[in-house]
Order: structure tokens, then sequence, then C-alpha cells
């Protein structure tokens, strides 16, 4: 139980309304509606009336995962050391991820969509009694890509500025002050069937997707027809991809707050040796790349160094998680 659904309950059993609670505390109605919502923690020195007014201790209030103690008076934060998160923090986080993340989403959406003008002016203009010649199509389709990848490009590059700030959590080790963990678990467990869900319908739109360009095969092996059917797969996609980073920017701000999954110590310990690590790697693989194509003149041939050390980088950052998880 999390202090707000604690706070509720001691009112209730008392058989006190808000108002009650919220004059005996000497606030407002609104500062106990926020308390028992969880958009807002109260104060030490109103916890401590509260826990003579409830008869329980402050350990009990704050600590989301212990029954009633004695009371200590001191503040619950795990690690001294690590950035310490507040309550306001953390909601300010959480809803400006749930705002950026439809955008961030429709941002890559028209990345996925931009050529789809130009393929379609392009197959149209093949056909029978088009009035477009293949340069016409080719130049409209081609202005339009490079609108929608310009609006993209913006739309990405404005909300993820507005994300940049808070680049700490997926970094460095933090701790939540008292009673946020509780809330941020809340929050995560009410949105976990809406995140797999959505997970679920965006890889199934992406699976489907050569579902028309099949269908359309089977029909008729007219190329304009295919045309649009393989239109039709980028939009599939793009919904698909659309649901899926949404569902997931938002699953990852409760995870980045707990520091769970991807974003726990130990992955956050690993993350940092591999950042130093790939900055020397791929410094010295693009050496070695410019040297022997320059040298040899081979640049046919040269290309393979990167998917080998593309494979080669996997392997190794694999190993420095292994190394450390294991300590």
């Amino acid at each position: 139980m999390i202090i707000s659904e604690k706070i509720t309950m001691l009112r209730k059993k008392n058989d006190w309304s808000q108002e009650q609670l919220a004059e005996q505390l000497s606030v407002s109605r609104q500062s106990v509606s926020k308390w028992e919502s969880g958009a807002a923690i109260p104060g030490m020195d109103l916890l401590v009336k509260m826990s003579e007014l409830f008869g329980v201790s402050v350990d009990y209030l704050v600590k989301d995962e212990m029954e009633e103690i004695a009371f200590t008076g001191e503040e619950t934060i795990e690690r001294n050391d690590d950035r310490i998160v507040t309550l306001e923090e953390a909601n300010t986080y959480m809803d400006t991820v749930r705002e950026v993340a439809s955008k961030i989403a429709t941002g890559v959406v028209l990345c996925i969509l931009s050529p789809v003008l130009l393929i379609f002016l392009g197959g149209y203009s093949e056909t029978a009694g088009a009035v477009l010649t293949e340069n016409m199509a080719g130049g409209i389709g081609l202005v339009a890509l490079l609108v929608i990848i310009t609006i993209a490009v913006v739309t990405l590059i404005l909300n993820g500025l507005k994300l940049s700030k808070y680049e700490y959590l997926e970094k460095d080790e933090i701790s939540l002050i008292y009673g946020v963990k509780g809330i941020v678990e809340k929050k995560k467990n009410e949105f976990e069937d809406e995140f797999h869900r959505g997970i679920a319908i965006g890889v199934a739109l992406c699976i489907l997707s050569v579902i028309p360009v099949a269908a359309t095969a089977i029909v008729t092996e007219e190329d304009f027809p295919l045309v649009c059917a393989t239109c039709l797969i980028f939009f599939f996609v793009a919904a698909g991809v659309y649901l899926i980073i949404k569902v997931s920017m938002v699953w990852g701000s409760y995870q980045k707050l707990l520091q769970v999954g991807d974003y726990s110590i130990e992955q956050k310990r690993g993350n940092k040796k591999i950042d130093a690590f790939a900055s020397i790697y791929w410094c010295v693989i693009t050496a070695l790349y410019l040297g022997y194509s320059f040298i040899t003149m081979n640049w046919g041939i040269s290309w393979i160094i990167w998917p080998v050390a593309g494979v080669l980088f996997g392997a190794v950052t694999g190993i420095i998680k292994l190394c450390s998880s294991g300590k």
C-alpha cells in the first residue's frame, strides 16, 4: 500500500471527510485531495502531525513495503550518494513523456510514409491515360518526400529536446524520495495492460502488412494495383510502429524511475563501460577502414569491415554486460 492509499484508508477509518482532515491539519481540502490522488506528498511536518492524528508512525506512512513499526523520525532514501528524484520531478517527467510520446511516434511515422506519394505517383504515371509524366511524378513525389522528412525531423528534434534534461535517468543511479516509488509502481501496474496490448497490436500490424500485396498478386498481375498494395504496406507498418513507440516510451519512463529492466543499476553501470569502449572502438574501426581503403584503393571490398565490426561490437558489449552483472 502506498502513502496516498494509506492516507485515504486512515481518513475513512476515522470516518472523516477530506474537509475535516484538512481542518485538523490546517491545510486546504485541495491539499488532502492531491495527497490521496498521488499528485503530491505531504511534507515531513505534516506527516508528523498525521502520524499523531492517526496513531501510526511516520515510517508506516512513508514506507510502501512496511507494516506498522516504531517511529524513527527519519526520511527514507535508499542511497544517499545518488541523485534524489522528488515526486514533483517524477510527475513532471512522466507527464512530459506522455505528452511527447505520441508526437515522437508521429515523427517516426512521417519518416516511414514519406516515400509513399513518390511510389504511388511513379506507378500511376506508367498507367494508360495518366496525366502525369514520369518526370513530373518523380519531381512531385521527391518534393513531397523532402517536405515530409523535414517536418518529421523538426518534430523529433523539438520533442526530443523536451526529454533531454531527463537523460540522467538513463545513465545515473537515482533514489526516489519517500512515497514516490509506490506511486510510480501504481501507475506502471495500471498501464501494464495497455502496454502489452499496444505491443501486440503493433507487431500484428507489421506482420499483416504483407497481406495486401499477397492478395493483390493473386487477383491481378497489373503493376499499378501492386503499387497501391505496396503503399498500403507502409500504412500498416506506420500504424504498428506508432503504437509500439508510444506505449514503449511511457513504459520506459516507469522503468527508468524504478531502475528496472533495461535501466537497472547493473545495466547503467555496464552501459557506462560500453560508452567508454564504443568511443574508442569506432574511431579505431574508422581509421582501419580509411587506411585500408586508401592504401589498396579497393573500396568495393573494404566496406565489409563495417558489418564485421558491428557483429564484433555486439559480442564485446555482451561480454561487458555479463561481466558487469556478475559483480
